[in-house]
Formats: structure tokens, C-alpha cells, sequence
């Protein structure tokens, strides 16, 4: 594509645009396959009693795609964003075929670090690169859209490999379907997706002398995204919690569930309309965010997913575990989005995508940290405390974001906050 021919904006960009929300649901459908069915499998038929040892399938597969986000963020500025995402579904391949013969739980935690990292660059990829076609004006909406494909997809897989589950077996058969997820979406990304690195830099040349300056180092981009600017701090910890007992729910809510007597397709329904208002909410939440600004939606946000899960809890009963993980839906749909484009928002086009792989490293870090958590208390003192802590540090988390997060909407395209080697970080 040549420079001349390259325009910014989701409509001049439509084709590949749309192309990367197909990508993007199967991206997802590759985690969908096992929100339901592998505590289950742990627990039923590898005979696992620790809690503790069911969740770290979770936790290989957080501290991987935390870890790897932050490299393939990195080398996509320097190799572009195509080859990361082919990279990114080769290791998926292997997944599906892991869980069908694996007669060890070992074989189940590399399963997840070959998904963890799946999903660190195929999701990344289809992230920056939606980022990268859309340009300034329109971050929330590519955004949401982004997040209502890949979360509406975990939460139809959820459901499907519940059903065939319970029709069937815990394995091999709901993970037929994962062999053909993975081999389309290798396919699609090979074949049919277009570079877009030369748009990120058709951006850049927009917004002046900033975008002159020095590309930063690595451990620059990191301290300030991390830590350097308190609305990035802010961002930052919202995400890893707001991951945090997204990794619970993960682990313990089928276990939960389960001893209370609810079968694998009930479990499979539940766990189907979390992610399912969480996918389908973001085409509302990642636009309107353009319009109303990021910080409510971001500290009502948590709120709601504390609320949520309070109410899974406290009222042992079908019809509020179904509101519980609506409401935890609704408050996940809130923030994903949002936070992704208060990043954007903040961060220099020339190295967008380090400081979004930084953010998406502390995000998806979550996933380990509530799964080793919540299974360790789960352990000591039962799978309702587990819970309730989890609850607690959700909102504690919506509080901090209130506390200290500025608004970061008021100026898109023109980056606030800069790492020291090009001007002072900002608040």
C-alpha cells in the first residue's frame, strides 16, 4: 500500500477493518473454550482437590500473555503488526490437541502458556491495529468494537462447549470446535490482513514536534505508563483488577456453582452471560466513551462489577447468579473498552503500542494474580471468602480510579503525557 493511497478512519478503512473484527471473534472463541469446562475437568475427571492446583492453568496462562504483551507490543513497532498476529495463531494450533490427550494436568497448564500467548499478540495485533486505521477521532467505537467481537465470541463458546459438554463429555468433544477456531483464524490472518504500521505513522506525522522527538526506550514507556503518571497509574490498576476477578470467575465460579448442584449446562449458561453483556455492551460503552469521557465509565464501572459479584455470593439462587454475572458483564463493558482509549488517548502514535502493551501487561497480569489469590483463599477459608475478597478489591480499585485519574478524553490525537526523554510526564 502505498503512502499516498493510506487515509485514516473507520470508513475509508471499512474492508480491513471488518476483517479484523472477524479475526478478533475467533481470537476469543479460542479462550470461550475453556471458561466452562476445564475447572471441571480438574476437579471431575484429574481428580484435582486443591483449588489451588485447578486455578493454575490460569495463572501459566496470565503471567504468559502479561509477559508477551509487552514484547509483541514492542516488535510490532519495529516488524509491524501482520507477522506478530500470524505468530500469534501458529501457537494457538497446538492448543486444542493438548487438552484432548493430555493425560496429566501438566499438560493442561502448557496448553495455557501456548493460549497465553496466543492471545498476548493475536489480541494485541487486532487492538493496535484497529487503533492504527481508525486514527484519533473514533478510538472508543474501533475499540468496543473490537472487545464486543472477541467477548461476544467467549461467551457463545462458553455456552456451546457447556452444551456439548453436558450432551457428551467434558472432553474430547468440546474442543472439536477449538481445531476449527484455530485453523481459521491462521488462515484469515495469513491470506486476507494488510498491514497498517504506515498508518500509526501517518498519524504521527499529525500531531507536530512531539512525534519528532526520539522513539523511547522500553523501560522508559513502561515507568511512565506504569507508574510516572498518576492517570496512568490509575489506568493501569484498574485493568489488572478489573482482570483480577475476571480470573476468579474464570476458576472458582464453576466450582461454586457446582457445589451447589448445578449441571455442567446451567454452569454453561452462566458462565455464557457474563461475557456475552461484556461483548455485546461495548458497542454502546466504547463509542459513548467519545462523547461523555473515559473516568465515570471507568470508576462506575468497577462499582458494578463489585456490585455483581456481591450479589453472586450472597444469594445462592439461579436467577441472581444470572443477574450477578449480567451486572459483572455490564460493569467489565464499562471499563475494557474505555481504558484501552484512555491509553490511546494519553500516549505518542510512535509508541502507542509499547505503552498499550505495558497496560495490557499489568491487565492481563490480573488473570494470574485473581487466579493464585482467589484458589490460595479458596484453599484456607472456602470459595465464598474467595469471592468476597475479590469483591472488595474491585471496588477498592473503582475508588482509587476515582481518587486520582484526570479525565483524558478533551485533546484526542494530541498526546498529554510524554516520557522523559521527550518532555515532562504529566499528571
Amino acid at each position: 500500500m502505498g503512502v499516498s493511497t493510506i487515509r485514516l478512519g473507520l470508513r475509508e478503512n471499512l474492508p480491513q477493518f471488518s476483517l479484523l473484527v472477524l479475526i478478533n471473534c475467533f481470537v476469543g472463541a479460542m479462550v470461550g473454550l475453556e471458561r466452562t469446562v476445564l475447572p471441571l475437568l480438574g476437579e471431575q475427571e484429574f481428580g484435582l482437590t486443591s483449588k489451588t492446583a485447578i486455578t493454575s492453568f490460569i495463572v501459566s496462562f496470565g503471567v504468559t500473555k502479561a509477559c508477551l504483551n509487552l514484547a509483541a507490543a514492542r516488535i510490532s513497532e519495529r516488524w509491524g503488526r501482520k507477522p506478530i498476529l500470524i505468530l500469534g495463531w501458529l501457537f494457538a494450533l497446538p492448543v486444542p490437541f493438548l487438552i484432548i490427550w493430555a493425560p496429566e494436568w501438566w499438560w493442561i497448564d502448557l496448553a495455557n502458556v501456548l493460549l497465553g500467548a496466543n492471545q498476548a499478540m493475536a489480541w494485541s495485533m487486532t487492538v493496535i491495529m484497529k487503533v492504527d486505521l481508525v486514527g484519533p477521532k473514533r478510538r472508543g467505537l474501533a475499540l468496543g468494537l473490537n472487545e464486543f467481537a472477541g467477548y461476544l465470541a467467549v461467551g457463545v463458546t462458553s455456552w456451546a462447549t457447556g452444551y456439548i459438554a453436558a450432551q457428551y463429555a467434558l472432553r474430547p468433544q468440546p474442543f472439536y470446535l477449538g481445531i476449527v477456531v484455530a485453523a481459521l483464524g491462521f488462515a484469515l490472518s495469513l491470506c486476507f490482513v494488510r498491514e497498517t504500521l504506515a498508518h500509526a505513522h501517518l498519524e504521527a506525522a499529525t500531531v507536530g514536534d512531539r512525534a519528532a522527538t526520539p522513539r523511547p526506550s522500553l523501560r522508559e514507556v513502561f515507568f511512565l505508563t506504569s507508574i510516572g503518571s498518576v492517570s496512568l497509574f490509575a489506568v493501569c490498576q484498574a485493568g489488572l483488577v478489573n482482570n483480577l476477578n475476571d480470573g476468579m470467575s474464570w476458576g472458582i465460579y464453576p466450582l461454586f456453582f457446582a457445589a451447589y448442584g448445578l449441571g455442567v449446562d446451567a454452569i454453561g449458561t452462566i458462565k455464557a452471560v457474563y461475557p456475552t453483556a461484556w461483548g455485546m455492551l461495548q458497542l454502546v460503552t466504547g463509542p459513548l466513551s467519545d462523547r461523555i469521557g473515559r473516568k465515570g465509565l471507568i470508576v462506575g464501572g468497577m462499582v458494578v462489577q463489585a456490585g455483581g459479584i456481591w450479589l453472586t455470593v450472597l444469594v445462592p439462587a439461579y436467577p441472581a447468579w444470572l443477574l450477578g454475572a449480567g451486572l459483572q458483564g455490564l460493569g467489565t463493558a464499562m471499563v475494557y473498552p474505555t481504558l484501552l482509549a484512555a491509553i490511546s488517548d494519553l500516549a505518542n502514535p510512535l509508541w502507542r503500542a509499547t505503552s498499550l502493551g505495558v497496560y495490557r501487561f499489568w491487565r492481563d497480569l490480573g488473570y494470574a494474580v485473581g487466579a493464585l489469590l482467589s484458589g490460595v483463599v479458596a484453599d484456607l477459608l472456602g470459595l465464598e471468602a474467595a469471592i468476597h475478597l475479590v469483591a472488595a478489591l474491585t471496588l477498592v480499585s473503582g475508588v482509587v480510579a476515582a481518587r486520582a485519574m484526570d479525565e483524558t478524553l478533551g485533546r484526542p490525537g494530541a498526546p498529554q503525557t510524554e516520557p522523559a526523554s521527550a518532555t515532562r510526564p504529566g499528571r
